[in-house]
């Protein structure tokens, strides 16, 4: 049985940090393309970033792009998200989630196969 899960979220004052972690099991990690999205109040889940299934690449919504970093540890199957310089429009659920390799679109979340259930995070102005 495949499982992501999500730790690390909480609240922060605006500009601050915090490093969410999505540990999974019940795969061969090294074989997905791990991807994180968000999902505030109200709003449609959207796609935030991306890393390939080697860590070799990696792609970055603009709303996001030099601020947070994704990395990942295929050793300890797990992804992690940095994310610098919060902002309270990030207060949102951060979801990850697993896409087999070189197979649909890495921007869909309707082509990934597993999903963690999800961490809060809020941003306090």
């Amino acid at each position: 049985q495949v499982q992501l899960v999500e730790s690390g979220g909480g609240l922060v004052q605006t500009g601050g940090s915090l490093r969410l972690s999505c540990a999974a099991s019940g795969l061969t990690f090294g074989r997905y393309t791990m991807g994180w999205f968000r999902q505030a109040p109200g709003t449609e889940r959207e796609w935030i970033v991306v890393i390939s299934s080697s860590g070799s690449n990696t792609y970055y919504a603009d709303s996001v792009k030099g601020r947070f970093t994704i990395s990942r540890d295929n050793a300890k199957n797990t992804v992690y998200l940095q994310m610098n310089s919060l902002k309270p429009e990030d207060t949102a659920v951060y979801y990850c989630a697993a896409k087999v390799a070189y197979s649909g679109s890495s921007y869909r979340q309707e082509d990934y196969n597993y999903w963690g259930q999800g961490t809060q995070v809020t941003v306090s102005s």
